[in-house]
């Protein structure tokens, strides 16, 4: 072989290796898997403080993620140590010795311990405040902190749901340091801290390096907010998004079942949806009214026409998938004739006129059209007043000044809403009230299964909403993500345990 044909084959050979070597380094790189998330969401959160508002957004961003409560609600509804690693309960349930971990930290390096944990109970039942669940903590009647990593709650009366609440976002552990500024810069100390918000597109967190419980996979996880029904899809095929939420263009699902892809989850939620009712305001302090509307309305349509089938109906304020569901579905048949039969009676031969004021969601928007449709049939005209959130939670839920609504309530377990004298469906009942006393005092969970069944029976028997259907919980995803909740048993997107294949 002459020495040109020598280099030449050499320098082919060399060539050769050095492309499989390249091959090889790409394709090293590409079996790396992503460390970061979009995750896709309709409403944007009003702010980002859990402890003071009543906005699910709020949560579903920050829960688990930037802030910790004393105790977690994991994927399967079961409570799990949080910022407190253990606890113990007295044997007349009175008395709460809760446990802290002795590193934890606020994301500002600033030490979380029993002082914040007195510092945030307290304001969450004090006088003045603006915590949307302030009853969760009115049992609380003394918070002792014999050490750093020592809590002690005495309660003046047993609550067969304190430890579920302690776990929720209302109850999430901030410091005095950093909680009158938690709405624009929140300081947590979950597994991400705060980044940046770019209103009205995107709220971003970064892992947070000091965190001392397990560490998360993913490095960067961005909440991106997209309120219409037609972007949230094209954001979703183009890539920009790599899971959506609570995904409610269910039309479109047909699609994305159908591509590679993607992946699409449908499981449950907490969200009893309800024709929100005032009971305070005529007609509607009549329950002959609130039955005829409640027979005026078919759920099989509306669920067929706003969630396309992807929904289970309800007929009281309790979800099916819990125990102590007791299915009611069946007191109020769809019967237009019955339900003019019951105006008749209560002197409205000829119905009435009234307004149905519907927030931003597509299944309150959908579902307002179809609901008013069908009380037409029977004579009450309801006019559709649209509102942003922001107006809605002022004007309705804050100031009680509206005749109907439709909203789906994602607190779980939140039947004790109707106790509530100031809330705003405007109800009052002492045979309810009794019930929900004794529930309270009541720690066996057979016992409380059953009132809760009699609850559901008097919310029933006295229409005190239009009960409509459970919200699903739909996730279209990328193909690969892994450790998205398809349940959800609180509200929360909680992207502690995700990653990518």
């Amino acid at each position: 072989m002459s020495t040109a044909k020598q280099r030449f084959t050499l320098a082919a050979a060399a060539a050769t290796f050095a492309s499989l070597a390249l091959a090889a380094t790409s394709l090293t790189a590409t079996a790396q898997p992503r460390t970061d998330l979009v995750v896709g969401m309709a409403l944007e959160p009003p702010h980002l403080d859990p402890t003071a508002g009543a906005a699910g957004a709020i949560k579903e961003v920050t829960y688990a993620n930037l802030f910790e409560p004393l105790l977690r609600v994991d994927a399967d509804g079961k409570l799990i140590p949080g910022l407190a690693e253990r606890w113990t309960v007295s044997d007349d349930g009175l008395t709460y010795r809760f446990t802290l971990r002795p590193n934890a930290k606020f994301h500002d390096g600033t030490a979380a311990d029993s002082a914040d944990v007195k510092f945030t109970l307290d304001r969450a039942r004090a006088a003045d405040s603006v915590n949307a669940q302030k009853a969760y903590f009115a049992p609380i009647s003394k918070i002792e902190t014999p050490d750093p990593q020592t809590v002690v709650v005495t309660l003046s009366r047993p609550d067969g749901l304190f430890l579920f609440h302690m776990a929720s976002g209302d109850a999430a552990i901030v410091a005095p340091e950093s909680a009158a500024t938690n709405k624009q810069k929140p300081v947590g100390t979950g597994p991400f801290r705060f980044d940046r918000w770019v209103a009205g597109d995107r709220v971003v967190l970064d892992r947070n390096p000091d965190y001392d419980g397990v560490k998360p996979k993913l490095d960067r996880v961005t909440f991106r907010f997209i309120s219409d029904p037609a972007a949230q899809v094209a954001a979703l095929k183009a890539g920009d998004i790599d899971a959506f939420t609570l995904f409610s263009t269910y039309e479109a699902l047909p699609e994305f079942r159908n591509d590679p892809k993607f992946t699409v989850t449908v499981g449950s939620t907490e969200g009893e949806t309800i024709l929100s009712t005032n009971n305070a305001r005529k007609p509607f302090d009549d329950v002959r009214v609130r039955r005829a509307m409640a027979h005026a309305i078919d759920r099989k349509t509306l669920i067929d026409g706003v969630l396309y089938g992807n929904g289970v109906a309800i007929g009281s304020h309790f979800p099916p998938h819990r125990e102590g569901y007791v299915d009611l579905t069946g007191l109020y048949p769809y019967d237009p004739a019955k339900a003019k039969a019951l105006l008749a009676e209560a002197g409205y031969p000829n119905g009435f006129d009234t307004t149905l004021r519907l927030p931003p969601p597509p299944y309150a928007r959908r579902g307002g059209e179809l609901v008013a449709a069908m009380l037409a049939e029977v004579g009450i005209r309801a006019k559709i007043e649209p509102v942003e959130w922001a107006a809605w939670l002022e004007k309705t839920f804050k100031g009680k000044d509206y005749d109907l609504t439709m909203i789906a309530h994602t607190e779980p377990l939140d039947i004790d809403i109707y106790a509530r004298p100031d809330y705003y469906f405007n109800y009052k009942s002492e045979r309810f009230n009794a019930l929900n006393d004794e529930l309270n005092r009541t720690q066996d969970p057979a016992k409380r299964n059953a009132l809760y069944g009699e609850e559901q029976k008097v919310l029933a028997e006295d229409a005190v909403n239009g009960f409509l259907f459970m919200l699903p919980s739909v996730t279209v995803q990328k193909a690969g993500l892994t450790g998205m909740w398809v349940n959800r048993p609180i509200q929360a997107n909680d992207v502690t345990g995700v990653s990518w294949k």
